[in-house]
């Protein structure tokens, strides 16, 4: 047999198309729009890969009208569950024993899928499906996912090449094999990218996925598995089961051939899910490797020395692209009294030029929120805050319309009370809530964003004054696990930089590096020695 020591290509981040009027581009993704609305799916579970269809049926809606039905899909049972996790199990052992080259292989052919013939395809259902904008369907969907899938191979290779030191007459070598058991893969709505990234980092590293997807992003999920299959991915190594958080998790999580969660979503359930293995633990056949990213209340820190045009830019990008819905988006503020004017007469200005609406509309900046749990929850903080008599005050925006779509205007709150609740909760909406303090008490205000906030996510600061930057990111130093210097606290780029938090923001393992890649992977030093000794007493023993 043929054989070589094969190098993965080295990766580049995928160029973001521009949509420009009359781009090519811009009218496929046009025509995918219009083609794909008028449509309606009917989306199975896949299971070893075999469609599977329940009859227990939910529907996939558009956000920003939300009638109009994209799709139905089978949601699975307990049953179903059961028979994810045995094919998970049975693709297990030719999985694992497939070359790392092939497995890459799979990876960067589904990326080369994506940025080919199945671009507009996936973003078009991720703008349907989950209201984003063309511009961020195509950083997420097209772009992100990407370089997920072809950096994801380049850093496994430099973990597999990691080797020890050998001493003259042996060769010492550490192995890489999968984790005991499958991975279950809990995926969130509001990343296409992570949707895909999830159960196929595990599976990069020779382990069988369940997957999760969020229900509110099952029509892009379709997709993505589509394009996996086409890959060449073999059946049954990722098993994509939708439904209701409890009825699929429960039974992953009961189940002795647990052997890793690859989770993005809610703190809270995070923790419930940590809760119930940490109960279950005399049951699994291993220590089951837990891999989180969740929730955040990521800050912007304006110094005296601020550029103010900068800053307002970075403050309507990051609390309102996407309608807040990103684990990274700036969510509160802190501004220097001597800058407020300014940056509050800017920002209002900036605001209100915010076009919200229909996201097939090329001119609009905001959709709709995801639904109507979202809708109600972000409404509830809107409304407090009308109520919220010398604590707070919304100054901009604040309206609320779910007649046809989940819609809620870009809203900003000034907060006198540097507590207040939107100051210091996650919102995950169009909510940005600002602190005006006195410069004097910069060195308090700043201690101020580190302790007020469970979370540890992004933030970022902004000031001209370089000794104002040192100062602020020595004292901010464990706020952030992203941490952005004069620039919004949202974008994280693959290969760029790596992406997680810490405190109550998850286990900070950096999706987008080696660092996530090899907590699915466990290790084995092999030493072998090539002429051993052939009697038992050491030199020093023939002392007479």
């Amino acid at each position: 047999m043929s054989d070589a020591m094969y190098d993965v290509p080295f990766p580049q981040n995928e160029p973001i198309l521009g949509y420009l009027h009359g781009s090519p581009e811009k009218a496929e993704l046009k025509a995918a729009l219009k083609r794909m609305a008028a449509e309606q799916l009917d989306i199975p579970l896949v299971i070893g890969g075999q469609e599977v269809r329940t009859g227990a049926l939910a529907d996939c809606v558009m956000p920003h009208d939300h009638r109009r039905v994209l799709g139905r899909y089978h949601k699975a049972g307990e049953k179903e569950v059961r028979a994810a996790i045995k094919a998970a199990g049975k693709a297990k052992k030719a999985w694992a024993a497939t070359p790392f080259r092939h497995r890459a292989a799979i990876l960067l052919k589904a990326a080369e899928l994506l940025a080919g013939r199945h671009r507009m395809l996936l973003n078009a259902a991720t703008m349907l499906g989950q209201s984003k904008t063309a511009y961020q369907a195509e950083i997420d969907a097209a772009c992100e996912l990407i370089d997920f899938w072809r950096y994801n191979p380049f850093f496994a290779q430099q973990i597999l090449s990691e080797q020890p030191d050998s001493a003259p007459g042996m060769w010492n070598v550490l192995e890489q094999r999968p984790l005991d058991g499958f991975v279950f893969a809990v995926t969130p709505f509001n990343f296409t990218s992570i949707a895909g990234n999830l159960p196929t980092a595990p599976a990069l590293m020779g382990n069988t996925v369940v997957w999760k997807p969020a229900s509110s992003a099952v029509f892009s999920a379709h997709y993505i598995m589509r394009i996996l299959k086409e890959a060449g991915l073999p059946d049954g190594v990722i098993n994509l089961v939708a439904g209701s958080g409890g009825t699929v998790g429960d039974p992953v999580v009961a189940s002795p051939e647990l052997g890793g969660v690859h989770f993005t979503g809610s703190t809270g359930v995070f923790n419930a899910m940590w809760r119930l293995i940490g109960n279950n633990i005399d049951a699994y056949g291993c220590y089951p490797r837990i891999v989180g990213e969740t929730g955040g209340k990521d800050f912007v820190f304006a110094h005296p020395s601020a550029d103010v045009d900068a800053l307002v830019t970075a403050l309507v990008r990051g609390a309102f692209e996407y309608q807040g819905q990103k684990c990274s988006a700036a969510s509160r503020a802190y501004v220097p009294e001597c800058l407020w004017k300014e940056v509050r007469q800017k920002l209002l200005e900036a605001v209100s030029t915010i076009v919200m609406g229909d996201v097939t509309d090329f001119r609009t900046f905001m959709g709709a929120v995801i639904d109507r749990h979202a809708y109600e929850s972000i409404k509830g903080y809107i409304d407090r805050a009308r109520k919220a008599k010398g604590k707070a005050k919304i100054i901009a925006g604040g309206g609320c319309d779910d007649s046809k779509g989940y819609f809620i205007e870009p809203t900003v709150i000034e907060a006198k009370d540097p507590l207040y609740e939107s100051m210091v909760e996650e919102i995950f909406g169009p909510v940005l809530t600002i602190h005006v303090y006195p410069e004097k008490d910069l060195l308090k205000t700043l201690r101020l964003c580190d302790t007020s906030s469970a979370y540890a996510l992004t933030g970022a600061v902004f000031a001209q004054d370089r000794a104002a930057v040192i100062q602020m990111k020595d004292e901010l130093e464990g706020t952030a696990g992203n941490f952005y210097i004069n620039d919004k606290p949202t974008g994280a780029v693959v290969g760029q930089q790596p992406f997680g938090g810490s405190r109550a923001s998850g286990t900070n393992d950096k999706a987008g590096s080696y660092l996530n890649l090899i907590r699915w992977t466990t290790p084995r030093t092999v030493k072998e020695t090539f002429d051993p000794p052939r009697t038992y007493p050491y030199p020093y023993m023939s002392e007479r």
